[in-house]
C-alpha cells in the first residue's frame, strides 16, 4: 500500500479469515430484499467488528443496483455521532481509480494517448538518471512501472492539516510514518511534483527512481500516480479535480463526494482515529489523487455499479473500449518480483489502467493512510461488488481479522441478496 498504514500492515499480514431494479434521474436504486436478512447481515457485522473500527461502511452492489448498505459505529465518538451511509470520509488508494478512469476519458477525447511520451505534456522533465534513453509513457504510470519510487519528500511533505497550524513544525504521531504539515507548507501540486524531480533545490538529494529501468517491473508509486493525473490536467486545461467531477462525477450524481474538505458538509463528516480512543486531527494530500477522494457509500456504490456494468459494456462514463482497455490486464507474470496467489483482496497480482486485479479475479482496489482503510472490489465471474471503509487505522493481527471478516461477510450474503 500504498501509503500506508493498511498497506504497509495488512498487506503483508497472513489472510486468515478464512423484478429489476429501476433508475430514476440515473440514481442506482437499492434492491429490494429480505429484511430479515439484511438485519442477519448488520448484526454479524458488528459482532466481527467488535469495537476494533469506531465507524464503518460497507456495500453489496451487483450490475442491477445496490443490494445492501449500510453504516456502523460512531463518526465521532466523543459526541456519539452515528456513522451513517451518508458519512463522508477519505477512501485512500482506492482513489486511484479514478485516475484511470481519467485518462481512458481523456483519451477518449483526443487529448492524449496511453502510450505517449509523459514529457509531452510537463513543464518540466522527468528521465531516469541510469536510463536515459527509455522514454517513460503514460502507460507506465498507470501500471506502476515507471520505476518511479515514493521517497522520503513525500511521506515528510505530502501530508498537510486542514484546520491545526502549530507554528512551523511537523506534526507526528505515535505508530503513523506520515509527517502532518502545517497548512502554511501546503504548494500546488504541479509545485510538489517540479520539486520531487528537480536537480537543484532542496529536493534533490533524493533519489526518485529504482535502479530498474521503466517498463520491466511493477513498483507501486503513490507520486508516480499523482504525475498521471498532473498530465490529465496539462492535457485537458482543467485541475484534475474539476476533470473528475464534470466528467465522473456529475453523471453518476456522487453529489457528496469531492477533493476538498471545503466542498463537503462539515455535519456530514467523519472524524479520523489512529486507534479507537486517539484521534487525529483532518489532513489533505498535496498529490490528492493518488489518495484525497472523499465520498460516502451511498456515492462509492454508483461509481461500483458503473464500473460493473462498465465491465459488461453497458457503463456511460466511457465507451465499451475504453471500459476493455481500463480492465484489461496490462502486466506479464515477469513484470513483477512478488506475487500473493492466495489473497483474494491483494490488487497486485495484476493490473489493468489504474485498477488491480487479485489472483482470484477480484478488480479494485484497497487503500489506507492515517485514519482510513478501504476496500472496493467486483468479481468480474460473479458480477457482484463490495465496499468496506473504516475510520480507525488498524492495530494488529486481530483488527486485520475482523476487518476481512466483515469484508467476507459481505462476500457470503451477496448471493442470497441477489
Amino acid at each position: 500500500m500504498k501509503k500506508v498504514i493498511l498497506c504497509t500492515f495488512v498487506m503483508i499480514l497472513l489472510f486468515s479469515c478464512t423484478d429489476k431494479a429501476k433508475e430514476s434521474k440515473e440514481e442506482v436504486q437499492e434492491v429490494t430484499t429480505s429484511n430479515p436478512l439484511k438485519d442477519s447481515l448488520t448484526t454479524k457485522l458488528e459482532t466481527l467488528n467488535d469495537g476494533f473500527f469506531n465507524g464503518l461502511a460497507v456495500a453489496i452492489v451487483s450490475k442491477e443496483g445496490v443490494l445492501y448498505k449500510k453504516g456502523l459505529g460512531y463518526a465521532d465518538v466523543y459526541e456519539k455521532r452515528a456513522y451513517l451511509e451518508t458519512t463522508v470520509q477519505p477512501i485512500a488508494s482506492v482513489s486511484k481509480t479514478f485516475i484511470g478512469v481519467s485518462l481512458l476519458k481523456a483519451q477518449e477525447l483526443g487529448l492524449l494517448k496511453l502510450d505517449d511520451p509523459i514529457n509531452t505534456y510537463l513543464p518540466f522533465e522527468v528521465i531516469h538518471p541510469k536510463h536515459s534513453d527509455v522514454v517513460i509513457t503514460i502507460r507506465h504510470l498507470a501500471t506502476h512501472t515507471s520505476a518511479i519510487v515514493d521517497n522520503d519528500h513525500y511521506y515528510n511533505r505530502a501530508y498537510v492539516l486542514e484546520e491545526v497550524d502549530i507554528d512551523t513544525a511537523q506534526v507526528q504521531i505515535e505508530d503513523i510514518p506520515q509527517s502532518f504539515n502545517p497548512k502554511a507548507s501546503r504548494i500546488p501540486l504541479a509545485d510538489f511534483l517540479e520539486n520531487y524531480w528537480s536537480k537543484q533545490g532542496d529536493w534533490k538529494n533524493e533519489e526518485p527512481f529504482s535502479e530498474n529501468k521503466p517498463g520491466t517491473l511493477f513498483e507501486y508509486t503513490n507520486v508516480g500516480a499523482s504525475l498521471a493525473a498532473f498530465i490529465v490536467e496539462r492535457a485537458s486545461g482543467m485541475t484534475y479535480a474539476e476533470f473528475t467531477q464534470k466528467h465522473i462525477l456529475d453523471p453518476l450524481e456522487m453529489t457528496n463526494s469531492g477533493w476538498r474538505y471545503r466542498d463537503i458538509d462539515a455535519s456530514q463528516l467523519s472524524k479520523l482515529y489512529a486507534s479507537p480512543d486517539k484521534q487525529i486531527p483532518f489532513y489533505s494530500l498535496i498529490t490528492y489523487p493518488d489518495g484525497g477522494f472523499l465520498t460516502n457509500v451511498n456515492d462509492l456504490s454508483k461509481y461500483l455499479h458503473e464500473l460493473i456494468k462498465g465491465y459488461n459494456g453497458e457503463g456511460k462514463v466511457l465507451t465499451s473500449e475504453s471500459y476493455k482497455e481500463l480492465f484489461r490486464k496490462q502486466l506479464e507474470a515477469s513484470n513483477f518480483k512478488d506475487r500473493d496467489p492466495n489473497h483474494p483482496y491483494d490488487d497486485e497480482y495484476n493490473t489493468g489502467v489504474f485498477m488491480g486485479f487479485s489472483a482470484f479475479e477480484n478488480i479494485g482496489h484497497t487503500g489506507g493512510d492515517p485514519g482510513t482503510s478501504a476496500l472496493l472490489f467486483f468479481n468480474a465471474e460473479e458480477g457482484i461488488g463490495r465496499i468496506l471503509m473504516v475510520n480507525t487505522n488498524i492495530e494488529n493481527q486481530e483488527g486485520v481479522n475482523a476487518y476481512y471478516a466483515m469484508y467476507n461477510a459481505l462476500g457470503e450474503y451477496a448471493e442470497r441478496l441477489k
